[in-house]
């Protein structure tokens, strides 16, 4: 097994090596968990390795955009190529991995990362060994470390395959010797316990993003060899804010967006200055006056070293002078209402949402990012929100109210009228509606009466009932409507978002027709 150079692949040797030892010795339940927090830190170095590699693949793309030749857009293949092979390799042993979890009992009751039977080591060698798992991942190995090389440029393949971490290692003489017909699944996974086989599978997988990494390294190295000469030119400008306060400085940087080394015959000009260059950027600075939009236009001069032509580029670019000055908008309605998130939105011209400080009395105030904030409250009265930024401070006064009473309705639709006697009999509750409320709130109905006057009759004594919906006594009288009858539903109460208690509601009658 061939050294790796990088630092922290070489560390994860060592500890897998170590961890691996501890197995001759009757190592404790901590030793045996260690395994899983090697395991987990495997899993953490991975995702390091995977963003580099996702970047690597994404400016091998770029460059292979930006210029387009058949040997780069073969370059960008293999790029995708060697992720692709790498992901299908990662994949096969994470179905090992979660095949071997379930067989070791599933999650412990400790931890749900971690399988009960972690000591097991007939399951190890029944599924790695008597069932052959083990020798299918050693053909793996071998398959995708060959997809691997066979996507590096020829000149390179002797070097990477030196160093491709992802290989199925020579066993030691020792071990061979004592052992007959002993392989390579044997000295991997061959009465192992269950928790030294998942760092094992892990630091296969590691192994192959490492090795991808070296792949895409070697594909980049081949791309960036290419003698690229730029044919198309634009202006560009980077700009400190394209809105600044009326006494501030304008400043930005002008620059030929694609530039080259052989494109070193270039004058730019800016609102009619001659701008110095350093590396392609010109600087352009000038304190405007007066306020409102401004404009000026931006001339670059080139010589494009394809053709020897030299042509002139231009372009306006445009920025605002202003005064700072506090804008504050409830997205909802002018007023916060208790038990509600009330959205507001917070602008302060010339200063960034991360300059912007927002602090309330009355009410907490949360921010949900963009210059917007969430505002909750609980008592009712009055709020003010405090907001600061670099060189001005303003305070914003706000009612804080209730929700407003919602209106109550038979089967959520009905309020007190003539109904007929199957629609009547048809209905389940009562429901609290708010109408016409912009926030997100639902009040719920806490409880009700009944009382039920049947034609030519006395009425009945009030049927109390509990929550939204009819109990069975109020349902029995329901069922009993007939042409005539009367009911009325009283002392209905409710609780909306924000209530320490019901809230009463007006009473519904119903005579039936």
């Amino acid at each position: 097994m061939s050294i790796p150079k990088e630092p922290r692949q070489l560390m994860i040797n060592l500890m897998y090596l170590v961890l691996t030892a501890l197995l001759a010795l009757n190592v404790s339940a901590e030793v045996m968990n260690a395994f899983f927090s090697l395991d987990k830190g495997m899993k953490k170095s991975g995702s390091i390795v995977d963003a580099n590699n996702d970047a690597i693949k994404a400016s091998i793309e770029q460059t292979a955009t930006a210029y387009p030749t058949p040997r780069n857009d073969s370059l960008k293949n293999k790029a995708v190529e060697a992720l692709r092979v790498t992901q299908e390799f990662n994949d096969y042993i994470n179905k090992i991995r979660t095949d071997l979890f379930a067989a070791a009992k599933g999650a412990s009751k400790d931890d749900p990362e971690i399988p009960q039977d972690i000591r097991n080591k007939d399951l190890t060698t029944r599924m790695f060994i008597n069932e052959g798992l083990g020798a299918q991942v050693e053909q793996k190995i071998k398959d995708t470390r060959a997809a691997l090389l066979n996507l590096v440029e020829p000149k390179e393949k002797a070097n990477i395959e030196k160093t491709l971490p992802l290989d199925v290692e020579a066993i030691p003489e020792n071990i061979r010797a004592k052992y007959n017909n002993y392989t390579w699944a044997d000295y991997k996974f061959k009465a192992m316990p269950v928790a030294a086989v998942f760092p094992t599978l892990g630091k296969m997988q590691e192994d192959g993003k490492s090795s991808a990494s070296a792949v895409l390294a070697s594909i980049a190295k081949s791309m960036n060899a290419v003698d690229i000469k730029f044919d198309a030119f634009q202006p560009g400008i980077s700009a400190e804010k394209s809105y600044i306060i009326a006494g501030e400085k304008y400043v930005a940087d002008v620059f030929l967006s694609a530039y080259s080394t052989s494109a070193n015959n270039i004058t730019i000009t800016a609102g009619g200055q001659n701008l110095p260059i350093k590396d392609g950027v010109g600087h352009y600075e000038i304190s405007p006056s007066g306020l409102g939009e401004k404009t000026y236009t931006v001339n670059i001069s080139v010589t494009n070293p394809l053709d020897n032509t030299r042509k002139t580029y231009t372009k306006d670019f445009k920025y605002e002078v202003g005064q700072r000055s506090i804008a504050v908008s409830l997205d909802q309605m002018n007023v916060f209402y208790i038990g509600v998130d009330n959205p507001v939105s917070v602008s302060v011209a010339g200063a960034s949402s991360n300059q912007v400080n927002v602090s309330g009395s009355g009410v907490s105030v949360k921010p949900s990012g963009g210059g917007k904030y969430n505002v909750t409250a609980t008592t009712p009265g009055e709020a003010t929100l405090t907001v600061s930024a670099p060189g001005v401070s303003q305070t914003f006064k706000y009612r804080v109210k209730r929700i407003p009473d919602p209106e109550p309705l038979l089967g959520a639709q009905h309020t007190s009228k003539m109904m007929g006697n199957g629609e009547f009999k048809a209905q389940s509750g009562i429901a609290a509606v708010l109408k016409n409320f912009d926030f997100n709130a639902k009040c719920e109905i806490v409880g009700f009466t009944l009382t039920y006057l049947k034609k030519r009759s006395d009425p009945t004594p009030e049927i109390p009932n509990s929550g939204a919906r009819f109990g069975a006594a109020v349902e029995e009288r329901v069922r009993q409507a007939g042409p005539g009858d009367a009911y009325f539903f009283d002392n209905i109460k409710c609780k909306c978002p924000g209530d320490a208690v019901p809230r009463p509601l007006p009473g519904l009658t119903f005579r039936i027709k």
